[in-house]
């Protein structure tokens, strides 16, 4: 937040700024603000599955609790949506649930960088994701993975049509995927810090955009582990449809 010719500027984009960690030029290989909290994000999940579990004890301390109730819960989720078979990829989805809540809550404490707030990062999640079920359902099924774009049960003469549209979606997948989750996390922290640059300019007035932030802060945290979810689960549907492409 500035104040220019008298007026009042706000810029609530500047925290999403990559910047590098020790000045310079940003390169492929230089280590930025992005490759920093991405880092904490791994270092955060392990801590708590690791560390917090370390002692299996018969009753279990709150971070035991925390890390058993996650493991359950991704894992009934698998069962649930992508069938018993999906089981087996069980590591895999339950790391990518991992990376992305813990990616979303970090960015919740003051002055830090929400990584999935950046299409690149949730571009490479989601795009990891296509391309994995894609060549899972190949591998399984050969050509006959290509039932899952053909609607059998449509009339004859529908068929090509909502074919074409089947394969439109599928390609879709990714897109939005990965603009669901940037685009919810992007908002919310904008959203934010315009409350937040209204408080220091509001004088006497300040406690209402205090109060829209705390409120705000509230929504962000269930909507930091919302987006974990649909994340998630969404990775699931895509799953069953590599085991299971039959329409």
């Amino acid at each position: 937040m500035a104040e220019e010719s008298g007026g009042l500027v706000i810029k609530p984009m500047d925290q999403f700024r990559v910047e590098a960690l020790f000045g310079g030029d940003i390169a492929w290989y230089t280590p930025t603000n992005v490759t920093l909290w991405m880092a904490l994000t791994v270092l955060a999940a392990t801590l708590l599955m690791v560390y917090g579990a370390r002692g299996r004890a018969l009753v279990p301390s709150r971070a035991q609790s925390a890390a058993e109730m996650t493991y359950g819960f991704i894992y009934k989720m698998i069962e649930d949506v992508a069938g018993h078979d999906a089981v087996r990829f069980f590591p895999y989805i339950f790391t990518l649930f991992m990376f992305v809540l813990f990616a979303n809550l970090l960015g919740l404490i003051p002055f830090a960088f929400t990584t999935t707030s950046h299409i690149a990062v949730t571009a490479v999640l989601a795009f990891t994701v296509f391309f994995a079920v894609t060549a899972l359902g190949f591998i399984l099924h050969g050509t006959t993975f290509l039932k899952l774009f053909w609607v059998s049960s449509a009339p004859l003469a529908l068929r090509p049509v909502l074919a074409l549209i089947e394969v439109i979606s599928y390609f879709v997948r990714p897109v939005s995927h990965s603009i669901r989750l940037a685009g919810a996390m992007m908002a919310g922290h904008a959203v934010a810090k315009v409350f937040a640059g209204f408080a220091a300019a509001l004088g006497a007035f300040f406690f209402l955009p205090i109060l829209a932030v705390t409120a705000l802060y509230a929504l962000e945290l269930l909507v930091a582990v919302i987006q974990a979810y649909v994340f998630t689960i969404l990775t699931c549907v895509y799953l069953k449809d590599a085991l299971h492409p039959a329409h």
